[in-house]
């Protein structure tokens, strides 16, 4: 519903400068004020201008979009491949442990472990659009165990604040719309984003566990936690 008012505000925002620009065109012609000139709000064709940004950038979003389509049908096609074949189960089974000590009211073997699981594979791929509909599966499955259905549950506020986190350590979409956007090196954003989603993610995870009384000294906690930061380490020490 919000998003409705910001969108709708662009356009009233937009309309309303295009207007001023316009309107101070005809006083400078007209008047002679200075204060238009000095400022450069004035804009005889601003509408003009309008109109062929709307084609231009209508070409731009069919570029980037083909380049979109391209790279996430691959990973999506990965993802669907390891998911059919039982590697998303046995990575399900590899993280349980885990996942069950900062999801204690999941039970073992729910559903709701896959998805989420899911949610963070497409998140660290940074397949943002893909995340998405993991994440709303997460919610509904973690809906069903939720005692008080009008009131989100402890494991559904770890898992949005950790998705909202979302780690991300291959930035496919990213790197996508710089190449699109002719980047000269669309993956110098690979490290800065992968050191600021770790961290957003560790800091999430540690706040959200102290306000839930999740216990983060716990010896399987701290080996995943420490495996993971040993793995990022070593990858960023590779790549500089």
């Amino acid at each position: 519903m919000v998003l409705n008012y910001i969108w709708i505000a662009f356009f009233l925002i937009a309309l309303f400068v295009a207007i001023i620009r316009t309107a101070g065109y005809f006083l400078q012609q007209g008047l002679d004020i200075t204060f238009w000139t000095t400022f450069n709000a004035s804009d005889r064709d601003v509408f003009i201008s309008i109109v062929h940004s709307t084609f231009s950038m209508a070409e731009t979003s069919i570029k980037i979009s083909i380049y979109l389509i391209g790279i996430m049908t691959l990973w999506l096609g990965i993802m669907k491949i390891g998911q059919n074949g039982g590697a998303v189960n046995m990575l399900s089974r590899l993280v349980s442990p885990f996942f069950r000590r900062i999801f204690p009211e999941i039970p073992k073997d729910h559903p709701a472990l896959s998805s989420i699981l899911m949610n963070f594979c497409a998140n660290m791929l940074g397949l943002d659009n893909a995340a998405t509909p993991f994440g709303l599966k997460a919610m509904n499955d973690l809906q069903t165990i939720n005692p008080q259905k009008d009131t989100a549950s402890n494991a559904q506020i770890m898992f949005l604040v950790l998705n909202t986190c979302g780690m991300t350590i291959i930035p496919v979409s990213i790197i996508a719309l710089r190449a699109a956007s002719g980047s000269a090196n669309p993956a110098d954003i690979f490290l800065p984003l992968l050191l600021s989603t770790f961290c957003a993610t560790l800091v999430g995870l540690i706040v959200v566990s102290i306000v839930q009384k999740v216990n983060l000294l716990n010896k399987v906690v701290l080996l995943y936690i420490g495996g993971l930061s040993i793995f990022v380490t070593l990858l960023f020490l590779f790549i500089i």
